[in-house]
């Protein structure tokens, strides 16, 4: 069977958890405990736009520097495909 790469990370970072969830219980829901890469048509590593959302609403603008930490480290993941 062909088929494109695809990999199902497994992301839980127990710290950045434990701070979102001081900010909000419901963040709880948002928290990226996997995330998917895979290849796109020009064979270029991708992952699901909402990996890259820096302006979720949950939790407000005082999860925004922390949403952005997690977000470089995925992307970091990502680019070393």
């Amino acid at each position: 069977m062909d088929f494109r790469r695809y990999r199902i990370l497994g992301a839980c970072n127990p710290p950045f958890a434990h701070r979102a969830l001081q900010h909000s219980l419901d963040v709880g829901m948002l928290l990226p405990c996997n995330v998917i890469v895979y290849e796109t048509d020009d064979r270029r590593p991708s992952s699901p736009p909402w990996t890259r959302c820096r302006r979720c609403g949950a939790g407000g603008p005082a999860l925004r520097p922390l949403a952005e930490q997690v977000q470089q480290k995925l992307q970091r993941v990502i680019d070393s495909l």
